[in-house]
């Protein structure tokens, strides 16, 4: 027995130091990889094969000091330990996790929450390759060899396996980002009537009405003001200002929505956050976007008047 164990073992051990870097790799952050695309959408394989790609198999500075296995930088509203590297420019900082699954995570919602690449999430779950060619195409990678390069990992090492297991029967995946945040169609066009949807509010039929979190709005027509909408539906004109977090009438452009109840504390299940496209974007336009508080938005991210992002700034939402 104990000659036919010390075989095993040592078999044990011949198999382990057979495994290359990718395979020890894959063996080790497969089961994260899945967890995320259950969580996030983001298909298993290409998890993966961007770890791979970008940590050079774990073996990285960045990956074995800081457990960051997808190069992301530290942007303005980090708050956690760094480290300084050289990439585009010299010394650009870097964010350290206390464990690799969080660099994980910050990779899916870093491609789940950013505009660029929300189109991604609209293609099958399984279509490595129309992943891979999106992300170039978004501007993820200068490299015109990345896309090849990713698929190359994922159909050597038969990532793809990974994606059918992330999309199980049983195991929902979350609705693509942009099939939440499309508006609904309430009520079409209708005229001659007014009808009540809660007992303080009542609205007019004759434009459509529109919902996004649950929030009514309709879009401006020209000529149209925030006093003559808040005759229109009842309203008060103190009230309509309110509900689109406004504190004085200015001027409405035709095509801005204007929310006619109260907005949400919370943004939809499935946009928990936003991450910002580019410098100086309108704190107020993301807020009407989601239909979503700004007090409760500033609260949630501990910021104050005036809000200045930058691109790569992470505002929650949920």
């Amino acid at each position: 027995m104990k000659k036919i164990a010390a075989v095993l073992l040592a078999l044990i051990c011949l198999t382990a130091a057979a495994q290359t870097p990718q395979e020890k790799y894959i063996q080790k952050y497969a089961p994260i990889a899945v967890k995320e695309m259950q969580r996030s959408g983001v298909p298993a394989s290409i998890t993966l094969a961007q770890g791979l790609l970008e940590s050079g198999s774990g073996l990285s500075k960045l990956a074995t000091q800081g457990n960051n296995h997808f190069g992301i930088k530290c942007h303005k509203d980090w708050t956690g330990k760094r480290m300084y590297m050289d990439d585009d420019r010299k010394g650009e900082c870097f964010r350290v996790y206390k464990k690799a699954e969080d660099s994980f995570r910050d990779h899916s919602d870093f491609l789940r929450y950013r505009d660029r690449y929300k189109f991604l999430f609209d293609l099958r779950p399984t279509d490595y390759k129309g992943w891979a060619y999106g992300l170039k195409k978004a501007g993820y990678a200068t490299d015109p060899k990345y896309p090849a390069k990713l698929i190359k990992y994922i159909e050597d090492y038969d990532l793809a396996k990974y994606d059918k297991k992330g999309a199980l029967k049983g195991s929902k995946l979350p609705d693509p980002p942009h099939k939440i945040e499309e508006p609904v169609v309430v009520r079409p066009a209708r005229t001659g009537v007014d009808v009540p949807i809660s007992e303080e509010f009542s609205f007019n039929l004759d434009t459509p009405l529109y919902s996004v979190n649950g929030v009514p709005f309709i879009y401006a027509s020209k000529g149209q003001t925030y006093a003559s909408l808040a005759k229109e539906h009842q309203l008060f004109k103190s009230e309509i200002l309110r509900f689109n977090d406004l504190k004085e009438d200015t001027e409405l452009l035709p095509g801005t929505i204007v929310y006619l109840a109260s907005k949400k504390n919370k943004a939809q299940v499935g946009l928990d956050m936003y991450i910002v496209e580019k410098d100086g974007e309108d704190f107020h336009a993301i807020c009407q976007r989601f239909a979503v508080k700004e007090k409760a938005v500033l609260r949630r991210n501990r910021l104050s008047y005036p809000v200045t992002l930058r691109e790569g700034d992470e505002l929650k939402l949920r």
